[in-house]
């Protein structure tokens, strides 16, 4: 949006930045160049995988398929706590720089990635890594041409999206899994230099546009662990709806919190309990092999529907085709074919 002469407003994010003729906004990818916006990164992801949908992690989302995994330089966020911070923050370096950040990345645009992931027969993409809203045209073109050949289309995201891009990609997104990072604006001031309301705000309309939305909370010792916090966190997603998984992490030290311990098992155990004392249908326990917390099992009969242990599959008792419990017939949220 052109507020004036050398300054923009970006829509992409609820940052909003408001860019001056030369300089690039929070992310740092996104760069005012002559009263026009662009994006540095545009078909220049600095990571490419192949990985199991269960990593994203998505649960009730194609469970045991492969999913084509990229992202840019950049993010929206600063977490003390990021797992791919030299990714994610590696464009967060003085305005004067950003015409570097172009060379960093291979070469591969929209069309390169849809060939690919048509000819290895790999049934959907994710948008990850670092932060997809800031780098959205590159996503929006990528899922837009994704959708045409059938391939399902994943957000892995901060949740800090704005309005404004939710509802300009909600016809391409299948499926997104958000981080609600903890339920406090301090952690969000503090640690992610963001706000907490707008993300709660972006789960809401995600969930509304009927995007299939699954939940991660990565718990960090003395920081978002609170019996209080915890069950705040998993009360507004029952607010929502009580069939939304929930993703409970294990923090291990990164980045900027290398000093920090390891999310003891108790703990994670305890935020499991709080999820399925509020209601909430689908909680699981994550960076950890125990087959108990990361294995779905029936809401209503409570019998063993999907065994995991890391990202070894089996199913047990689902029916694919209808979604239902073979047992009891119940009905079990999720997108499986």
């Amino acid at each position: 949006k052109k507020i004036k002469k050398d300054l923009i407003q970006c829509l992409a994010c609820n940052h909003y930045c408001l860019i001056k003729d030369g300089k690039v906004g929070i992310c740092g990818i996104r760069l005012n160049k002559e009263n026009k916006l662009y994006l540095l990164t545009y078909g220049k992801p600095a990571a490419i995988n192949i990985d199991p949908m269960e990593k994203k992690p998505l649960f009730h989302f194609l469970p045991g398929s492969q999913i084509f995994s990229f992202g840019t330089i950049g993010c929206n966020f600063s977490c003390g706590f990021c797992q791919n911070w030299d990714i994610s923050q590696i464009s967060k370096i003085s305005n004067s720089q950003f015409l570097d950040l172009e060379k960093i990345g291979e070469n591969w645009p929209p069309e390169k990635i849809i060939d690919y992931v048509l000819k290895e027969k790999i049934p959907a993409i994710a948008y990850t890594y670092s932060e997809p809203t800031v780098f959205f045209e590159y996503a929006y073109d990528t899922a837009k041409l994704a959708k045409q050949k059938g391939i399902k289309n994943v957000f892995v995201s901060n949740g800090y999206l704005s309005k404004e891009a939710i509802a300009h990609i909600k016809s391409y997104l299948d499926a997104i899994n958000v981080d609600l990072k903890a339920f406090s604006e301090k952690f969000y001031n503090k640690i992610c230099k963001a706000r907490l309301k707008p993300v709660l705000e972006s789960i809401k309309r995600i969930y509304d546009a009927g995007i299939w939305l699954e939940i991660t909370t990565l718990i960090v010792p003395n920081e978002n662990d609170s019996e209080e916090e915890l069950s705040k966190i998993a009360e507004f997603i029952a607010s929502i709806d009580k069939n939304i998984p929930w993703h409970i992490s294990r923090f291990f030290p990164q980045y900027k919190m290398g000093d920090k311990e390891i999310t003891s098992f108790e703990k994670l155990k305890k935020a499991y309990q709080i999820g399925k004392d509020v209601g909430l249908n689908y909680v699981y326990i994550g960076n950890v092999i125990e087959e108990n917390f990361e294995s779905t099992f029936c809401p209503k009969c409570k019998t063993l529907l999907i065994k995991r242990a890391g990202y070894e599959i089996e199913n047990k008792n689902l029916d694919f085709k209808k979604g239902r419990c073979k047992i009891c017939n119940q009905t079990i949220k999720g997108i499986w074919q």
